[in-house]
Order: structure tokens, then sequence, then C-alpha cells
């Protein structure tokens, strides 16, 4: 299955092609706008050459932060998103032997793999629900128990980048979280 979050065909093949881009660009959808976030690893991998997560890891941490901020930069705040993308590589690279989709493969269950999400630097529970959404939604992984580890977001409709597919979903996606936005206000 091939990933269209970002508008671009290059972007979304990095993010289709490589486990590790995919995790990098959920953790990076932070106050910024999503088809951003995740054009983030493409601009890693043009930029550094790989996406390694054990080079990215021992990359020299200066450096590696200047790439990131280096326009167009791969975050609003890309110095703490280098790092903390270097403490990512470091975990997947250490507890996963490099492969992202470790977390998810041998995960035993939703809980489980909710849980692993969750371990992650850059992942409070509401990002590692959406992404274990977007990995049910999108590349078919579905752990027993996902729907219910995830909550609203294994609804159908547009609640989160889960459900982006083209520029019209992320722009209903977009419109959703207006409205809720709008709401919590109106309601405070």
């Amino acid at each position: 299955m091939a990933i269209h979050i970002t508008g671009d065909e290059v972007a979304d093949q990095v993010l289709t092609d490589d486990p590790f881009a995919l995790l990098v660009g959920m953790m990076l959808d932070q106050q910024y706008p999503m088809e951003h976030a995740f054009r983030g690893p493409a601009k890693v991998l043009e930029r550094f050459g790989t996406l390694d997560p054990a080079r990215i890891a021992a990359a020299d941490p200066e450096e590696f932060a200047a790439l990131c901020a280096t326009p167009p930069a791969i975050h609003r705040f890309p110095g703490s998103m280098a790092a903390r993308l270097q403490e990512l590589a470091r975990l997947v690279s250490e507890d996963h032997d490099g492969d992202a989709s470790r977390l998810w493969t041998q995960a035993s269950d939703g809980r489980d793999l909710l849980k692993r999400i969750m371990a992650l630097p850059g992942f409070g529970k509401q990002k590692a629900q959406i992404f274990v959404a977007l990995l049910a939604k999108q590349l078919d992984v579905r752990p027993e128990g996902w729907e219910t580890a995830v909550g609203d977001y294994a609804l159908e409709g547009h609640r989160s980048v889960a459900d982006v597919v083209d520029e019209g979903s992320l722009q209903k996606v977009r419109d959703f979280k207006k409205q809720k936005k709008a709401a919590a206000k109106a309601g405070s």
C-alpha cells in the first residue's frame, strides 16, 4: 500500500518504502502542518544520505541539527526536533535492531502496540493512538484489539492523519480539527 500524505510524490514514496521514515514523520507532526511534518524524512534522506537509525543516532548532534535546520527546515523547531529524531533513531537502533517495523510486527496485540509507540520520544497517548490508526487504516497492520486501543481514531471519517489519503481528505481532516477547536473554545 502506498502512503499519500504530503502531496509530494518523492516524500510519500519515502514514507511508503521506509517504516522508520513513517515513524519520524509522525513524530514531527506536532505544532507544524502535517503534510510538512511528513516531508521531513525525505529532507533528512536527501541531506544526510540515509535514514538508517544507527547512522542518524551516531551523527554529530550539532551537524545533524544544522542539517535539519537548513531551509526548508524539517520542522518549525528544527533544533529540538533534530535531537528528538536522534533519540528516536537510537531507540529504534538499540531496541529493535534498526527496524522500526518491529514495533508493530512484534506487538502481541493492539494494546501492546500502543504501549510500544507511547514509549518513544515525542509520542503521547493521542499521537500514539493516531499512529496505530494510521498503521491499521493505511498499511493494514491490525493486531487484535487495535480499534479499542485507538478509540475514535478507528472510526470511519476524517479525524487525523490516519485518514489522509489525498488532498481532499487532508482538507477534511483540517476542517474536522478546526470544528473540534471551535467547539472546545465555545465550551470553555
